[in-house]
């Protein structure tokens, strides 16, 4: 789903974020739920397409930070920043370990002004 956020008279800027979700079949769902009734889905990732066709120093990357969310540790802010003429662009998402490895999904690129960041999180498997 693409928006346009209005910043200033000027400047637009264009993001995407797409939600990752799916089903996490652990040995309790896999008792309790099957195929034709599944489990809740859950959030496994994200990924941020953000354009910024205007940006005064096109050498400089635009950056991102994760801040607390308040008094709650089930979600978190990403906050973009890229400089002139754009102000900082922050999204809620939910507060969970990255995973880093690029063969698990994980992108951090800046071309042809759009900044690409796709991340999956951590699967924990159960052990005794």
């Amino acid at each position: 789903k693409r928006c346009k956020v209005k910043l200033s008279p000027k400047c637009a800027l264009e993001q995407q974020k797409l939600l990752n979700t799916g089903y996490e079949w652990n040995k309790y769902n896999q008792t309790h739920y099957d195929h034709d009734n599944p489990p809740p889905k859950i959030v496994q990732g994200y990924k941020f397409n953000i354009f910024y066709p205007d940006l005064v120093d096109k050498s400089k990357a635009p950056t991102y930070t994760i801040e607390k969310d308040g008094s709650t540790g089930e979600t978190c802010l990403i906050r973009f920043h890229a400089g002139p003429p754009y102000e900082d662009i922050a999204f809620r998402i939910v507060n969970k370990e990255w995973e880093y490895s690029h063969k698990k999904g994980f992108k951090c690129t800046f071309e042809r002004g759009i900044l690409h960041l796709y991340f999956n999180f951590k699967r924990y498997r159960y052990r005794r």
